[in-house]
């Protein structure tokens, strides 16, 4: 295998893949757009940007995504390997400093011997080289039509948000209380706890803010698991005290008992600097945000460090273009990786990025490529996406 190995994505998948090939031996291309064109959701030149949610989910092995980072960290995964070096308290769940993260995973990357960082944008995929595409929701327009052209399928898309994040030193922490959900492991989230009375008059104000508002083009569709606050509540007006907003299993120290639903936070960095409103993505313009988000108890100057925003994500029809392997059924030498194959989520991502980098090598020696036995979570998640 003298030409190397191709990856076109520096986010999770792209830089686990380039990982795992450089550490067996192969050089690799690693090509990244950032800096040069930015998408709608980045905001930095760093590999491995977090762009949503900064918790990488549950890190206990009774649960699917904890079971999925154990067989990562067999698998020595880098990027896992990272985030436990950028970790921060956030109860049983995995979450991470983000920009301790990207830069620690950009030195990492940037910094091993076989692994040639290129920053520039791709817009054709080299017909002779083996390569994989780990351009994320986020593929630019013309790579994004290099792809329908090689695969003759049509792309699918939904739409995704984010949610803000607030100024630590604005928060009114005496109007608020530190617990994890039914107490498991540290009591690390800010908990902002709404009587009847504020519940209603936030949904309100909710109900009734400015939203940006969609062109005549796009086609509304959301990710079911990932839905604006606004779109939560106009299904049902206790819908968010059902859901993002539930009080239970949260005890409040101070024993009041007119709570019926409460916003939790989660602090962005190891010193508190920065929080994260969970359950809050929103397409609310940013004055309404502002508006909005400060009738939450303890919220009422919250500084914004960034409003939350929503963006277009596009993805493959896999059963149609994928293997189970993670190569392309229409070009025998591409593979796809990240959340471009349809995996919802950071942890997924990085597993078919680090299943697509094995594949690429051994392909490149000759070899027969893996495909996970069905009993394991990544063989499980393959299973799903390509059937």
């Amino acid at each position: 295998m003298t030409e190397g190995v191709c990856i076109i994505g520096g986010g999770l998948a792209g830089s686990e893949a380039a990982w795992q090939v450089a550490e067996r031996g192969v050089e690799v291309w690693l090509y990244e757009m950032r800096p040069h064109k930015m998408t709608p959701a980045h905001q930095t030149d760093l590999l491995g940007e977090l762009v949503c949610s900064n918790s990488l989910k549950s890190d206990q092995p009774d649960t699917a995504s904890g079971l999925l980072k154990e067989e990562l960290r067999r698998l020595r995964s880098l990027v896992i390997r990272i985030a436990e070096k950028a970790r921060i308290p956030a109860g049983t769940a995995l979450a991470v400093d983000r920009h301790q993260f990207a830069q620690l995973l950009t030195e990492a990357i940037a910094g091993h011997p076989r692994i040639h960082l290129v920053r520039e944008e791709v817009h054709s995929l080299p017909p002779d080289r083996i390569t994989i595409v780990a351009t994320g929701p986020l593929t630019s327009a013309p790579l994004a039509a290099e792809i329908t052209r090689i695969t003759g399928r049509e792309r699918l898309y939904f739409y995704d948000a984010i949610s803000p994040i607030v100024e630590g030193s604005s928060i009114d922490f005496s109007k608020t209380f530190f617990a994890s959900r039914y107490g498991k492991g540290e009591a690390d989230y800010v908990n902002c706890p709404l009587s009847r009375q504020e519940y209603d008059r936030f949904v309100d104000a909710l109900l009734g803010a400015e939203v940006v508002e969609w062109h005549d083009f796009e086609d509304a569709r959301y990710f079911e698991g990932c839905l604006p606050i606004e779109e939560v509540a106009r299904r049902g007006r206790d819908a968010l005290a059902f859901g993002p907003f539930r009080p239970v299993g949260l005890r409040d120290p101070y024993g009041r008992r007119d709570i019926y639903a409460v916003v939790q936070l989660r602090r962005e960095d190891m010193q508190g600097e920065a929080y994260n409103l969970v359950g809050c993505q929103t397409k609310m313009t940013y004055p309404e945000q502002r508006r909005v988000f400060r009738l939450i108890p303890g919220l009422e100057k919250a500084v914004f460090l960034r409003y939350g925003s929503l963006h277009r994500n596009t993805y493959l029809h896999a059963p149609a273009v994928l293997e189970k392997t993670l190569r392309c059924r229409q070009r025998p030498n591409l593979f796809f990786a990240g959340q471009i194959t349809g995996v919802e989520g950071y942890i997924e991502s990085v597993a078919t990025g680090l299943l697509a980098g094995l594949n690429a090598v051994r392909l490149g020696q000759g070899k027969e490529l893996l495909v996970p036995p069905p009993t394991t979570m990544l063989g499980g998640l393959l299973e799903y996406i390509t059937t």
